[in-house]
């Protein structure tokens, strides 16, 4: 099954882009919750690119990689990427309010879906928080940063 979750990040789409790939940014925002964090990672971002973040508590009782490979990049609008057997998909919409962020993935048996859908909307939101904190989107509009999570529909195809 496809899980999505999205979010509204009101900066300009270049900035909301960069931050996305960046690998010194995705050290700061990548992780589900308080006990975790990114220690390393690495982005190619290219058709045929890899990609990998190293995510571990920080108590050093576990840590796993995050790793795969992108399958389409379109600039400012969408990435698509396989990790292991499954696949990703990030889309970027621009709007007067912010950058809607999308994610949709397909799920994995060890978790629930539910546990899956709600880790990833909290790495997610973390991601739109540490856009506003940089200070890349007017005070006044840090209020209007919002989420919200779906139950995916099939992705569109072009």
């Amino acid at each position: 099954m496809k899980i999505s979750v999205s979010t509204i990040v009101a900066a300009p789409i270049a900035e909301v882009w960069r931050a996305y790939n960046s690998p010194e940014d995705i050290k700061v925002w990548n992780t589900a919750s308080p006990d975790w964090h990114t220690t390393a990672s690495s982005v190619d971002l290219r058709v045929g690119g890899r990609f990998s973040s190293r995510m571990e508590a920080k108590d050093g009782s576990f840590g796993f990689d995050f790793a795969g490979e992108y399958t389409r990049v379109v600039p400012m609008t969408l990435l698509e990427y396989q990790f292991g057997d499954r696949t990703g998909r990030v889309e970027f919409a621009d709007s007067p309010a912010g950058v809607t962020v999308t994610v949709t993935f397909d799920s994995e048996s060890t978790h629930p879906q539910e546990q899956q859908r709600a880790g990833w909307q909290a790495i997610l939101d973390n991601f739109a928080r540490h856009v506003a904190r940089r200070g890349q989107c007017p005070t006044s509009l840090n209020s209007t940063m919002t989420s919200s999570f779906t139950a995916s529909r099939p992705a569109p195809t072009e």
